[in-house]
């Protein structure tokens, strides 16, 4: 952890006191009312520490891409206070404030109560812990049936006249009914995948804190990198893609058809289907493609968490140029593949290293943690892949097709447009269009929605040029929650630093979580999306909000990593580890201080990133 820090004498800027930014009038009517800041609770609301999700929202929020937020941290909660109990904390909950969302997390104080909770979550999560391969497996295939029904959920088109079989077979029910249907179980599908999403995540960060807390007691100068490298080396299913990515770049080579795919004429996917299709090698080779692609290439270019942040199985041009750079690579003689023994490597030496410093209980106790880390571990990256990135995918293009049928009838100019409605007014619009057609007349929604949608753009705009703080309200006295600690990397600690002015160095200087360790000087690189992945020259250092799984590809010939969110559970920090690379996270502001071009020593020891 970072060095203690004595409180600040102040808190963070209040939310009822931030000037609105210039052309965001009207901002509060794109998201739900129990999501803002009210005056009628403000000195409860000022009374708490809220800090920006910019791991999960690192931009203003759509109107119905609100959903992501709601059902994510609904049931976050519900998993944390009402069923598996975790002890230090309840729930978190969540505000957006000109578009930018904002979390605050329930810490139970009471030494009692924390004692009643933590009996009954040694009960609850024992009974995971003991079974947790059987039943991952078996949330594996309920994660699986669901994707599989939300993919076969049928957006009924309302017909001029319906079909005979209604009549024949004595239905009683119309195509409008069928459309409301769909409709709700949309929003109940991406309700039930969170709720699964957290049956398990939770319970593996809540098992990573107790082996951290462990060494922690035993060896108290011991770094948090040095814990997390206990557990590196680990397969899991979020770097699939990358891997059969690097399969197919092989293969590609061992075919013959390398220089095809390195052809500047074949640099799309529709170019290079024609460039091998005439050879079999091409064929076979562009067979093995399409099979990857479900559900591999069902990979957000960004976290899955806006309709926008589009995946390869719709831009299949993307992992194409990943493809295209391990080609070259490795027909220049480079080793592409994750540096796998080597950190297994280290981490066994690591473990025997302290592990001999123990005896007794105290050596068993470490053992039976350790073990329990390992078996868990996995899933926390691994869940990402099924939810944010397969599921996503196919419920931001599922969405589509209600914002197509919206089109066809006029009420929305384009089927994009369905995205800056909330749900609950796309229910109402889809109501219009019932009535209009079963009535035999024309929806009210082609005067009313395309007004509403356009003055909606231009605040988007404008939100997006507001550059919100890290945090509002007051400093908070504890943080106890696992996940905000280890997934956010917000600690009493860095909380209590962002309040304070940086360090009078004329701002060089900026501190973090010590990722991933190591110690490595270089040209920063601001990656801000994934558009910009391609301006990367091998050794820089990126410098990016937060890193998305499908960016994978690019932790093979970068130099190090500095994100502004997350903590020593998050993805930068873990594929820095598994590829050996220095990486400081959680630095709160780094892209906004970083220019690309700076010269930077990063040091994933001591978690600090100097522009020199």
């Amino acid at each position: 952890m970072a060095t203690t820090i004595e409180p600040p004498t102040r808190g963070f800027a209040s939310p009822f006191e931030l000037a609105a930014p210039a052309g965001c009038e009207g901002w509060e009517s794109m998201y739900p009312y129990y999501a803002l800041f009210r005056h009628e609770r403000r000195d409860a609301e000022e009374a708490r520490g809220w800090f920006r999700d910019g791991m999960h929202f690192p931009e203003p929020m759509y109107p119905f891409d609100f959903v992501t937020a709601d059902s994510p941290y609904l049931s976050l909660g519900q998993a944390n206070s009402r069923i598996f109990v975790v002890p230090p904390s309840l729930g978190i909950d969540h505000r957006v404030l000109f578009g930018w969302v904002y979390m605050s997390a329930n810490p139970v104080t009471d030494p009692a109560e924390v004692g009643r909770r933590a009996e009954l979550f040694g009960q609850r999560a024992g009974f995971y812990f003991q079974n947790w391969d059987e039943l991952y497996g078996r949330w594996q295939r309920k994660v699986e049936q669901a994707i599989a029904d939300l993919a076969a959920l049928e957006v009924p088109e309302l017909p001029e006249i319906e079909d005979e079989s209604v009549v024949t077979e004595a239905r009683g029910v119309g195509s409008s009914h069928r459309l409301l249907v769909a409709y709700h179980r949309l929003l109940e599908s991406i309700d039930l995948i969170w709720q699964y999403h957290f049956e398990f995540l939770n319970l593996g960060y809540a098992a990573y804190l107790v082996f951290y807390e462990l060494c922690k007691q035993h060896f108290p100068d011991i770094a948090d990198q040095t814990i997390a490298n206990m557990l590196s080396g680990v397969d899991v299913v979020l770097f699939r893609p990358d891997e059969e990515l690097k399969r197919l770049s092989a293969s590609a080579i061992e075919a013959g058809i390398a220089d095809a795919i390195l052809s500047g004429a074949s640099a799309s996917e529709a170019d290079l289907r024609v460039a091998l299709a005439p050879s079999t090698a091409g064929r076979q080779w562009l067979s093995d493609w399409d099979a990857v692609k479900t559900p591999w290439f069902h990979y957000s270019n960004g976290n899955g968490f806006y309709h926008h942040h589009r995946s390869w199985i719709d831009d299949p041009d993307v992992p194409l140029a990943h493809l295209r750079g391990y080609v070259e690579r490795l027909e220049a003689g480079e080793d592409i593949a994750r540096p796998l023994a080597e950190v297994s490597a280290e981490r066994e030496r690591i473990v025997a290293e302290h592990r001999e410093l123990l005896d007794g209980d105290a050596r068993g106790a470490f053992d039976q943690s350790l073990g329990l880390a390992r078996v868990v571990f996995p899933y926390v990256e691994s869940h990402n892949f099924y939810i944010e990135h397969w599921y996503h995918t196919v419920f931001w293009n599922k969405a589509r097709e209600f914002g197509a049928l919206l089109e066809r009838h006029g009420v929305l100019a384009d089927a994009e447009d369905l995205f800056y409605l909330q749900r609950h007014e796309v229910l109402d619009a889809l109501v219009d269009v019932r009535l209009a057609w079963a009535a035999g007349s024309a929806p009210r929604g082609p005067g009313y929605w395309p007004p509403i949608v356009a003055r909606r753009k231009r605040i988007m705009e404008a939100m997006r040029r507001f550059v919100p703080p890290p945090a509002l309200g007051s400093v908070p006295d504890v943080i106890t929650d696992p996940m905000t600690i280890m997934l956010w990397g917000i600690t009493t600690e860095r909380v209590r630093q962002w309040a304070a002015d940086h360090e009078g160095d004329g701002g060089r200087t900026l501190k973090g979580f010590a990722g991933s360790p190591g110690l490595v000087e270089g040209v920063a690189r601001v990656v801000l999306g994934v558009e910009q992945l391609g301006e990367l020259e091998p050794g820089e250092i990126l410098v990016a909000p937060v890193t998305s799984p499908s960016w994978t590809p690019v932790f093979g010939k970068i130099g190090a990593a500095v994100s502004d969110i997350g903590g020593i559970m998050s993805h930068a920090a873990i594929v820095s580890r598994e590829y050996g690379l220095p990486a400081v996270v959680g630095t709160g502001d780094a892209t906004a201080r970083i220019r690309t071009g700076d010269r930077l020593r990063v040091d994933g020891d001591t978690g600090t990133v100097t522009i020199l």
